[in-house]
């Protein structure tokens, strides 16, 4: 009311903005303002989600004083670019990105394959007791993976796998049942006369698969291809177990090795955490339009 006495155009300088608005979308000036509200809401999300990245990306500019000054540093002044390369040089960095570009590419390659064969049997094809073995492969889910990592070692023991970048690579290749369920509820959604008239055609099983499903996966293959590329690019504790020799090591462990008994480089620790990440967003910039669209239809039938 004050506000109004002291401007008493305002109040119709903003009703007459608000009908121009409403003349020209064609909606109800409620549902606008709830969506500029909503976008309010998402921005300041955004921030808070990009909050470390930019704190990373900061302090691997800065030298160790400012890391740590108080109050905190947010330009840095100057700019040490010289952390990157420094970062690159200290440990065998090189060598680290090769190990986690073999492993995370072979898992995703080979866990695509599984998975969308996997979820077109549970999809299309029916045998005995398959809606209870999919409820007992999901149940899978549950399980921690503190708990199986024991006999995975052992495994990997008795086949002589032991400190090679196959012990990384066998047991996540094999399945994931997070993967199947994602496959299993897209190809539901897939009209299933698309089947019937290759069917017709004189096609069988296979053949089914390898050209008129599989073509239709790319949005759901390449949301799974992204998550488990991240996932494994990401994975420290397999790794530590699995591994003992430098030259084996991933990125995860490698970033690992500048922690000392006494001090922590942190300004190269956040540097190599920042070269570590581009691979990661470089494929998720690429595939973020299939991303996005696998995980919205992975559930509209079931």
């Amino acid at each position: 009311m004050l506000q109004e006495t002291l401007n008493p155009g305002t109040s119709e300088v903003s009703e007459k903005t608000l009908a121009r608005a409403t003349r020209k979308t064609g909606r109800k000036p409620s549902s606008i303002v709830f969506d500029v509200v909503l976008h309010f809401i998402l921005i300041i999300g955004a921030i808070f989600m990009a909050a470390p990245f930019i704190w990373m990306l900061i302090t691997s500019l800065e030298s160790t004083s400012q890391a740590f000054s108080v109050p905190p540093t947010w330009i840095p002044n100057p700019f040490l670019w010289g952390n990157y390369p420094q970062s690159l040089n200290a440990l065998p960095f090189n060598l680290a990105y090769m190990n986690s570009i073999i492993v995370a590419v072979s898992v995703t390659f080979f866990q695509l394959i599984t998975c969308s064969m996997a979820g077109y049997a549970f999809a299309r094809i029916e045998f005995p007791g398959r809606n209870i073995i999919f409820i007992a492969f999901l149940a899978t889910m549950m399980i921690p993976f503190q708990l199986t990592i024991i006999p995975i070692f052992l495994t990997m023991k008795e086949l002589n796998l032991l400190d090679t970048l196959l012990s990384l690579i066998l047991p996540p290749a094999l399945f994931s049942a997070l993967g199947v369920f994602m496959m299993r509820q897209f190809i539901l959604g897939i009209p299933i006369e698309l089947e019937e008239a290759a069917i017709v055609d004189g096609a069988n099983r296979w053949k089914i698969f390898w050209q008129v499903i599989l073509p239709l996966l790319k949005a759901p293959l390449a949301a799974w291809g992204i998550f488990a590329f991240l996932g494994q690019w990401n994975d420290f504790l397999r790794p530590l177990i699995m591994l003992n020799s430098p030259e084996n090591f991933t990125v995860p462990l490698m970033l690992n090795q500048f922690r000392g008994q006494y001090a922590t480089e942190w300004t190269l620790v956040m540097a190599g955490s920042v070269i570590a990440v581009v691979p990661v967003l470089i494929v998720y910039i690429l595939a973020q339009r299939h991303i996005i669209r696998g995980i919205a239809m992975t559930g509209l039938k079931a």
